[in-house]
């Protein structure tokens, strides 16, 4: 019967084991969640004639231009502001990097999914010579 007792509660601790660390797991996903919708990407041009900023889908929710803008063609100015945009979103890859590996560690996969999921949406072209982020 003490066999059978210590086996008993030797499951049991099992349990209370992984009942706190699914527990942790979840309050650990929550505010990761909550840090990822907070994050925000900005870059600015090389002559900082433009600004963007893009929210935690990448989605555009600031653009300023600064008046001597008006000096420049419609077409320079458009790509000025795609390549800015591009670099915004590096911007918010970078910051959604860190706070990803530094929230579930490097070699966790599902932050390496989360990572990649947002590579392939925002993509991770890294030439964007005339904007700085």
């Amino acid at each position: 019967m003490w066999a059978d007792e210590a086996a008993l509660d030797a499951a049991r601790r099992r349990l209370d084991e992984w009942e706190s660390s699914l527990a942790e797991r979840a309050a650990r996903a929550t505010t990761l969640s909550e840090r990822l919708q907070a994050l925000t990407g900005v870059a600015t041009s090389c002559d900082r004639m433009i600004e963007v900023t893009v929210d935690s889908s990448g989605l555009l929710t600031d653009l300023r231009l600064d008046e001597r803008i008006r000096q420049r063609s419609a077409a320079h100015t458009a790509r000025q502001i795609m390549e800015t945009t591009r670099a915004a979103h590096a911007d918010l890859l970078k910051r959604l990097t860190e706070t990803t590996t530094e929230a579930l560690g490097n070699n966790d996969p599902t932050g390496r999914a989360l990572i990649d999921s947002y590579q392939r949406r925002l993509g991770s072209d890294e030439s964007a010579p005339d904007a700085q982020r």
